[in-house]
């Protein structure tokens, strides 16, 4: 579990950051919205996704020694 934990935790780090880089180019380029939505709102969302990604980790680095 604890294995899977950190794949996932990979996982969506790297799509948060993705997230996150692409609401960056895109307000830097002067578009204030991609697809339908704002950038602010995808780059909140790259950044929920970093720290889901961070709870993941922290899950998976953990293992059996929780009480």
């Amino acid at each position: 579990m604890t294995a899977a934990a950190g794949w996932a935790g990979r996982i969506v780090g790297i799509v948060g950051l993705l997230l996150c880089a692409l609401a960056v180019l895109a307000r830097l380029t002067g578009h204030y919205t991609l697809g339908g939505f704002q950038a602010g709102t995808i780059l909140v969302a790259g950044i929920a996704a970093l720290a889901a990604a961070c709870f993941l980790m922290l899950w998976s680095g953990a293992g059996d020694r929780v009480p």
